[in-house]
């Protein structure tokens, strides 16, 4: 447990639809002193309207999330209320996914392979107007130059990569069947390839996926 740093706690919105993570995560950082949370979220669009009704300092919003993804919420947070201060934890760190966060003002990015004890720090760096960007993933953002594919695509070609079905991938990714097809058809046009099953190989070995 951490001293104290500010007579307040700074206030956290909590959104993972993972609900053993979420009640992980929350119980940790009621730990530190300084830090409380005060709603959670299992969605997306949960978790806008939690942060409309609370007013937190900081959201931790896990990336993949059903209705809206972690990015989408903080874009529309951000609109609303540009003080808020936003981290996005995610399992998927692509270079594509870090840039879309940083382009709608998020101000963490962090695997969830952290500790808690480093998110606690993180979610006070942020909520003191700082920044922070996992450097491992901020490295890998760097090498692997700018692609074609948006975090979307990627995302569903990441999905399809053990040759799954059409609604299997939809399921994992939460977009429809016929959402799934059409980021399927674009990656393989962008990519100059013939099916998805190369697309995937492609975006790999590029270090797009």
């Amino acid at each position: 447990m951490n001293a104290p740093t500010s007579e307040v706690p700074v206030r956290i919105l909590l959104a993972d639809d993972e609900n053993l993570i979420r009640s992980a995560l929350a119980a940790m950082l009621e730990l530190e002193d300084d830090l409380t949370v005060v709603a959670e979220a299992a969605s997306g669009p949960e978790a806008v309207a939690a942060e409309a009704k609370h007013v937190p300092d900081v959201l931790v919003l896990d990336l993949q999330m059903p209705g809206l993804d972690g990015i989408e919420v903080a874009e529309q947070v951000l609109a609303r209320r540009p003080d808020a201060a936003c981290v996005i934890v995610t399992s998927h760190g692509r270079p594509g996914y870090l840039k879309r966060a940083l382009q709608v003002g998020a101000r963490g990015f962090l695997p969830k392979t952290v500790s808690a004890a480093t998110l606690a720090q993180v979610v006070r760096t942020v909520h003191a107007g700082g920044r922070h960007v996992d450097p491992e993933l901020a490295a890998e953002a760097i090498a692997a130059g700018d692609s074609p594919l948006t975090a979307r695509e990627a995302d569903v070609l990441e999905a399809a990569s053990d040759a799954a079905p059409v609604e299997q991938i939809a399921a994992r990714v939460h977009l429809s069947v016929g959402t799934v097809r059409n980021h399927l058809s674009s990656a393989v046009t962008k990519l100059g390839v013939t099916n998805r099953h190369e697309a995937v190989a492609a975006a790999r070995r590029l270090g797009w996926i």
